[in-house]
């Protein structure tokens, strides 16, 4: 197809939205509605996620140094966690750390170790965070062989739980949007088949003066796209601005760092606004082509 035939088809695909005014806008609301539920289901996904990630760096495991272990083999288990790639971040907690935390669990009845000597019966321990909960069997036999480590605890059915739960969250995203789609498309192309029988005289016309499928296609394909690009803008400005105020009510009392704190609305916007352009843009474009390739096969 030469250059001119293309721009002659895409100035007849912008025609075509603007000549069937209610077709248009029944394309561009259908499109929208759908797009409103992908971009709401992304939002609850990537915040499913990310709390999931936040809670799998939740310490899961406790290193218990031997009583009485020498300054050197604390400072060196320290420097290997620090070098350890999957260890994003450790803390250590003194014979007097954990013998604080004891009392404050047991409550009124803390005074019945108010004369225990946590410095002969306590060690230093250390809670580890990792970045990725599976990994937490292969760090356990690590930890186990440095200097001074009496016994590597770590929660396996939280680390487990944690695991299936991010793949279930992954599979469900990956098949909700495959479903979305598939309907999509569905609702789409039945719109588009309206607008091709309305037009069907045209058609009959490029046929018999030779015109090819591909050249009768592509204007309802373009018109597809630029439908599937105005609906996919404004599910976006709409999603994002009810999400926008949902972030200013839901996080005025919770902290960022918090594991249940919202994804920050800079965070998401404009991959979201990617996601969206390129699945109206997809939606749009294939189904025309499904109603324009069934009625105009010759």
């Amino acid at each position: 197809m030469s250059g001119r035939a293309f721009l002659n088809s895409v100035k007849e695909g912008v025609r075509g939205i603007v000549r069937h005014p209610l077709v248009t806008i029944a394309s561009i609301t259908t499109i929208t509605l759908m797009l409103i539920i992908m971009s709401v289901f992304l939002i609850f996904s990537v915040n499913a996620r990310g709390i999931m990630a936040k809670l799998s760096q939740k310490p899961p495991i406790d290193v218990y140094m031997r009583l009485q272990c020498t300054e050197e083999q604390l400072n060196g288990a320290a420097a290997k966690f620090a070098a350890n790639p999957n260890i994003i971040e450790y803390t250590v907690s003194s014979p007097e750390d954990n013998y604080n935390a004891f009392k404050k669990n047991l409550g009124d009845s803390s005074s019945i170790l108010d004369d225990f000597d946590y410095n002969m019966y306590l060690p230093f321990t250390f809670s580890l965070r990792l970045a990725d909960p599976s990994l937490a069997d292969e760090v356990c036999e690590e930890v186990e062989n440095y200097d001074g480590v009496l016994k590597v605890q770590q929660e396996s059915r939280v680390m487990q739980f944690l695991t299936k739960a991010s793949n279930i969250v992954n599979v469900a995203t990956i098949a909700s949007f495959a479903v979305l789609l598939i309907i999509s498309l569905f609702i789409i192309s039945n719109m588009v088949r309206i607008s091709v029988y309305s037009r069907a005289s045209e058609i009959e016309i490029m046929k018999f003066v030779g015109a090819t499928v591909n050249y009768i296609r592509l204007p309802y394909i373009i018109e597809g796209a630029v439908v599937g690009i105005i609906s996919a803008l404004i599910s976006w400005g709409l999603t994002m601005f009810v999400y926008y105020q949902i972030y200013l009510r839901a996080m005025g009392s919770i902290n960022k760092s918090s594991f249940y704190a919202l994804v920050p609305v800079s965070n998401l916007m404009w991959h979201e606004l990617v996601m969206i352009m390129i699945l109206g843009t997809l939606i749009g474009a294939l189904g025309s082509d499904i109603s324009v390739r069934k009625y105009v096969r010759v």
